[in-house]
C-alpha cells in the first residue's frame, strides 16, 4: 500500500508541475501574441526643418562685415558676397 500512495503522490506532484509550466508557457505565448498584434509605435520624427528665414539683407551684410573685420574674409570675398546679397 505505501508504494501505491507514493506513486499517487509523485503523479499528483508531476501533474501539478506540468500544469503550472503549461500555464506559464500559455501566458508567455499570449503576451507574445499581444505584442505582435499591437500596432508598432509611431516613428520618431526629427524636428521639422526650419523654414528659410526671410531675406534680411541688412543683417547679412552686418555678418559679412563682422567676418571681414575679424579677418575671416578678404575684401574681394566680402565684395563678391555683398553683390550677391544686394542682387547687383
Amino acid at each position: 500500500m505505501p508504494r501505491m500512495l507514493r506513486r499517487a503522490a509523485v503523479l499528483g506532484t508531476t501533474a501539478a508541475v506540468a500544469s503550472n509550466r503549461g500555464a506559464a508557457r500559455g501566458a508567455a505565448a499570449a503576451q507574445q501574441q499581444d505584442e505582435a498584434a499591437a500596432p508598432p509605435p509611431p516613428p520618431v520624427q526629427d524636428e521639422a526643418p526650419a523654414a528659410a528665414p526671410a531675406q534680411d539683407p541688412y543683417g547679412d551684410l552686418m555678418k559679412l562685415k563682422e567676418l571681414l573685420d575679424a579677418g575671416a574674409l578678404t575684401q574681394e570675398e566680402f565684395d563678391a558676397q555683398k553683390q550677391k546679397i544686394l542682387g547687383a
